[in-house]
């Protein structure tokens, strides 16, 4: 018996080749609407599915191939259903090659309109995928034109064997579920003050980069992209040269673009093991590097360089002759850093683009043993205006620019987090320790190699001081004022300690642990 495919495709990438070997293959092709006339005018012999269904296209093409004629030959089982299929005229559909309306291009289009957005959402396609996929014990269901040569190879064992059969079933209810989950999310961004953390969460995830492991040798890794997002991944579309992104890499640079992102003035920062290790804004971008490398010059040995302006030959060769380094951020090179930084092959370097068009994640994930905490992520902005000023001594204009500045790079150090600062650039950073205390100790330590300090010394803590010993190591390091979220049932006593000692403090209601 003939076998018949079913083709009902907006991608036709490749499907003029398949359609000839079925046609040389002896299969009739039936086929809907547009790929009908597609395939008409490619002179390739198509059966209209009105044709079958003995019905026209209705509501404007809405409804095609929601009819017994086409989904009873495509769910009924053989050795069980042939009786029903010939009372009531109905033959076998083998292959169905079938996908979805382009919604994420429509909803890609900035003119795109709600209206046009629902028009797109496809009703008889996920219907013939699911019904296919859940008969593949017969029906091969293709979804990808990626799958058209694999699947000749395996339709000439006579409509392909059980396992390949399986595979694309799996293919397709993935394919559907992506599908309906991004129909839900564009829905979701439609309401108003939806946060996204709604009751059920669906989150559509496409493989990006294939890392050569995880953090560990011993672990598997990738990148993944969420297939709504209408913005390029800056870590596959700009890299413009090196080793491919690790895992570490991708965390580690992920980790530097959103502290960059907090600044406007021209800004370098350092990353170590996803830590800023030196920040600094400056005048110039040239400028903006020595300080941040200066801040500690050790742990910048093999770290994340970024920049928010242009990196050109002058700063390259800076940097190639400072430091060895992982990887290179910037908004944009230079024709002539690009040439110099080729000496450098291993080394990632990176093309942001405009920082304006970076757009923050809305969501942050973490796996537990038995699920996953999501959280909105932490856009939070501090400035002047917000702050309470809680001391008998109020910060000078500088020192009130330096606390934000040390509170912007703060939010981004793993708690508990101590930032110590001077003239917008970092002296010592803190980082991950068990204890307020411990950080402090960091910071202050590595404030001490720091010779060139020639403004007030502040220091950013990202949680409020449980005991006033912070105070008092941050005042014999020379903290002359300090910022921090405020809300300890000791507040008034860290208060008068920080009277007595003559440093300014300033709450800003708002606590950024990271962890």
């Amino acid at each position: 018996m003939r076998l018949r495919a079913l083709i009902s495709v907006s991608d036709k990438s490749h499907l003029l080749d398949f359609a000839h070997w079925l046609i040389a293959h002896d299969y009739e092709i039936i086929s809907t609407g547009g790929t009908a006339s597609y395939l008409s005018l490619n002179q390739i012999k198509v059966t209209s599915v009105t044709t079958i269904t003995k019905f026209p296209e209705i509501i404007d093409g809405r409804v095609k191939t929601l009819h017994p004629s086409i989904h009873g030959g495509i769910l009924a089982r053989k050795g069980i259903d042939e009786a029903t299929l010939e009372e009531h005229g109905i033959g076998f559909i083998d292959l169905v090659v079938v996908n979805l309306y382009p919604f994420k291009d429509s909803i890609s289009d900035p003119d795109c309109t709600y209206s046009r957005a629902i028009e797109n959402i496809d009703i008889g396609g996920p219907a013939m995928i699911r019904a296919s996929a859940k008969n593949h014990e017969r029906v091969t269901v293709i979804v990808d034109p990626k799958d058209y040569a694999h699947a000749t190879e395996q339709l000439t064992k006579t409509n392909a064997n059980f396992k390949f059969r399986r595979v694309m079933a799996q293919k397709a209810f993935h394919h559907t579920s992506v599908y309906d989950a991004m129909i839900a999310g564009y829905l979701d961004q439609d309401e108003v003050g939806n946060s996204g953390l709604n009751q059920e969460l669906s989150i559509q995830l496409q493989k990006t980069i294939t890392c050569s492991y995880g953090e560990n040798p011993h672990q598997q890794g990738n990148f993944y992209t969420q297939l709504t997002s209408n913005q390029p991944s800056i870590f596959k579309e700009g890299v413009l040269q090196g080793k491919t992104l690790s895992y570490n890499n991708i965390s580690d640079s992920d980790a530097a673009i959103r502290c960059l992102n907090e600044f406007q003035a021209p800004t370098c920062v350092i990353i170590k093991h996803a830590n800023p290790c030196g920040v600094a804004s400056e005048a110039e971008i040239n400028k903006a590097y020595e300080s941040a490398f200066q801040c500690d010059p050790t742990s910048a040995f093999g770290g994340v360089i970024a920049f928010n302006r242009t990196i050109d030959e002058r700063l390259a060769n800076t940097i190639i002759t400072n430091q060895f380094f992982e990887i290179l951020i910037a908004p944009d090179f230079t024709a002539d850093a690009l040439t110099l930084l080729k000496k450098k092959p291993n080394a990632r370097v990176i093309k942001l683009g405009a920082m304006s068009k970076l757009k923050h994640p809305s969501l942050e994930i973490k796996a537990t043993y038995d699920g996953y905490l999501i959280q909105s992520s932490d856009q939070s902005k501090v400035k002047i205006s917000d702050l309470k000023m809680v001391t008998q001594l109020i910060p000078t204009d500088t020192e009130l620019e330096d606390l934000i500045f040390a509170w912007s790079v703060c939010k981004h150090v793993k708690s508990n987090a101590i930032v110590m600062a001077s003239n917008a650039r970092t002296t010592g950073i803190g980082a991950g320790q068990m204890s307020r205390i411990m950080s402090t100790k960091i910071a202050a330590d590595q404030t001490k190699n720091q010779k060139n300090i020639t403004t007030s010394l502040v220091l950013a803590s990202d949680a409020f001081f449980p005991f006033a010993d912070n105070i008092e190591m941050a005042a014999a390091q020379g903290v002359t004022a300090i910022i921090q979220p405020g809300g300890s049932i000791k507040d008034e006593t860290i208060i008068t300690v920080a009277n007595k000692l003559g440093i300014k403090m300033v709450f800003t209601g708002i606590r950024n642990f990271k962890h």
